[in-house]
């Protein structure tokens, strides 16, 4: 049995669109993805796929998801805080 999260699925169908929307495409390696972390400025970050599967992370897709729905202004996935809390917080997923 299969446990689906909300904020996974919806990271996955934006990544699907916004890849297919992309033509200058900047390369993300394998197992990574790229999202735009700002409030007015957006900075691009490239975190690993695992971070999907954090409820950290997963509390940012849910603010994003809340503000943007679908129609990320990026192209991709972007992700509505500021910079050095978006840090702040990967930096505590990246801990063993």
């Amino acid at each position: 049995m299969a446990i689906r999260l909300p904020g996974v699925v919806a990271a996955k169908q934006i990544l699907r669109r916004s890849s297919l929307m992309t033509s200058n495409k900047r390369d993300v390696p394998k197992g990574y993805l790229a999202v735009y972390v700002g409030e007015s400025e957006k900075k691009r970050f490239v975190v690993p796929l695992s971070y999907l599967n954090q409820p950290l992370f997963q509390d940012l897709l849910s603010k994003a998801e809340e503000e943007f729905g679908f129609n990320h202004p990026m192209g991709g996935l972007t992700i509505p805080c500021h910079e050095d809390m978006f840090i702040h917080i990967t930096s505590r997923l990246d801990r063993p």
